[in-house]
């Protein structure tokens, strides 16, 4: 497979914004953004929509740690 020239790459970058636009826009709920990460899975090479999808888990994660704060999980005390 070849790399995707500028416009692909381009299309494949506003699809994933769209996307992640309509999961903002309706808490995360997939089944609302059908249409969206239809045409992200089309427009985009299948390692990117991994890459993209992974990326924004991380994004979300880092924002809630920012906001909220580090909460260890809860757990088997270790006597000292």
């Amino acid at each position: 497979m070849t790399a995707p020239n500028f416009a692909e790459r381009k299309a494949c970058w506003e699809a994933r914004d769209l996307l992640w636009k309509c999961l903002d826009d309706n808490n995360n709920k997939i089944s609302s953004c059908q249409k969206f990460q239809s045409q992200f899975e089309e427009k985009c090479p299948a390692q990117w929509v991994k890459y993209f999808t992974k990326r924004r888990d991380f994004l979300k994660y880092k924002e809630k740690l920012e906001t909220e704060g580090f909460n260890p999980a809860e757990g088997p005390q270790i006597a000292s």
